[in-house]
């Protein structure tokens, strides 16, 4: 199990520093170099927009891998998922600007940040489903949360990298060439992670069903449907809050409070790294009281701390911007430890790879993709305090919350028999 849950979590770490870094630089700069006709903040929408494409490929991502995954096995998801992103990560790196080419910049973006999120919808559903059914029942989702400290060591990654680009790299040749080695950096990384993931063993519970799904999004629409729709609204606000604070925050603290970035990026990392930490402890917590009980705990609280972040934020101070972004990513951390347990405890084996990956994605659509562009044009129109971001944090959090009181608990217990595709959630 260390050996696996290592491995997991550094793919995930990979894959979401490709991701991240993307959405860093979105905010950073590559408004003005691929859509340089656009004003200040319509550049950085149209930025955000391009960001928005990688979630909308997720869930086209987890429907492809997934079906990989549910008649194949979960290894060879995490192969072809890591390759995937790995190279469109340094295609983004390699690309000219509008300045260069024109138009055909951003259409090339465009296309480059969709394949990305077509790894990325992959990723997540294999390597979370190849540690989770491994896992002693007792303790799987403490094994389970290893994954999910990836996207914030990825994160890390991706952030340390512009800050160290920022430090030794004037203004002018960070926007000239010193945003494109974050891209480049990606390879490496990529392809390490391909040679470690390479020996991995196939999941115990793949290799015990005995008649696999012909059509895993068939069966999964027939048999799952309500139960897809409930975990994407339930995990939307994660999603929601957590761009908020790791993407729209950057934006809006340097752009609209003059915040250096070196400090913005410093208070973020400080916060994403108690996010990291807390990550196993949170899930230990799941083993012990269930995971519904957590997650209902998270969005409650997520509800009710949206206000006062954007309040903490608004003030420029890095102590009390610092103390906003944690309390958001501590509520975020206790709803997101023990999901990557929960969701494929929800779904049967013979769909579990397309199920849990495709409610989790789509979730990243209803949560992610919009909440940079939303709240950026929310914070232009308020005030000093954009309280209406606060207010739409507040009202998907709200959203979730619902949803996560209609999800049944999966209690720990023994690994069920696996049972006909019409059977119940499992596992």
């Amino acid at each position: 199990m260390p050996r696996l849950a290592v491995a997991s979590l550094a793919g995930t770490a990979i894959e979401f520093y490709d991701f991240f870094v993307y959405g860093t630089a979105a905010a950073l700069v590559l408004g003005p170099l691929f859509f340089p006709a656009f004003s200040p903040l319509a550049g950085t929408m149209a930025a955000f927009a391009t960001f928005g494409v990688g979630f909308v490929a997720r869930p086209l991502g987890s429907v492809l891998f997934g079906h990989i995954g549910d008649r194949h096995g979960r290894r060879p998801v995490l192969m072809a998922s890591l390759l995937l992103t790995g190279a469109a990560t340094v295609g983004v790196g390699c690309l000219p600007t509008y300045g260069t080419i024109g138009a055909a910049a951003p259409l090339l973006l465009v296309a480059l940040r969709f394949l990305q999120g077509l790894g990325l919808g992959g990723e997540w559903g294999g390597a979370v489903l190849l540690t989770a059914e491994h896992a002693p029942p007792a303790r799987r989702a403490l094994w389970s949360s290893f994954p999910q400290v990836g996207p914030a060591v990825g994160f890390l990654l991706a952030n340390a990298m512009v800050l160290a680009l920022s430090a030794v790299l004037t203004d002018t040749e960070f926007a000239t060439w010193g945003w494109r080695v974050p891209f480049w950096a990606a390879g490496v990384p990529a392809l390490a992670g391909l040679w470690l993931r390479s020996s991995l063993a196939e999941s115990p519970r793949f290799l015990e069903i005995d008649d696999h799904a012909r059509v895993p999004l068939a069966e999964l629409v027939r048999h799952h449907g309500r139960l897809v729709l409930l975990t994407a609204g339930a995990l939307a606000a994660g999603y929601a809050i957590f761009y908020a604070v790791t993407t729209w925050s950057l934006a809006y603290a340097t752009e609209r409070l003059g915040v250096s970035r070196p400090v913005m990026l410093g208070c973020i990392m400080a916060a994403v790294v108690l996010k990291g930490a807390l990550t196993p402890l949170a899930a230990m917590l799941g083993d012990r009281f269930g995971r519904r009980p957590l997650c209902l705990t998270g969005c409650a609280a997520s509800a009710l701390w949206m206000f006062p972040m954007v309040a903490l934020l608004a003030t420029g101070e890095p102590l009390t911007m610092f103390l906003g972004l944690a309390g958001a990513l501590i509520a975020f951390v206790t709803m997101f430890a023990v999901i990557a347990a929960y969701l494929p405890e929800l779904y049967e084996p013979r769909v579990r790879c397309t199920g849990a990956a495709v409610g989790y994605n789509l979730g990243g659509v209803l949560g992610g993709a919009l909440t940079p562009i939303v709240a950026t044009a929310l914070a232009e129109q308020g005030g000093r305090v954009p309280w209406g971001v606060g207010a739409y944090l507040t009202g998907i959090a709200l959203l979730s919350l619902g949803c996560f009181a209609l999800l049944p608990e999966t209690s720990p217990g023994p690994v069920p028999p696996v049972v006909s595709p019409a059977a119940g959630a499992m596992d």
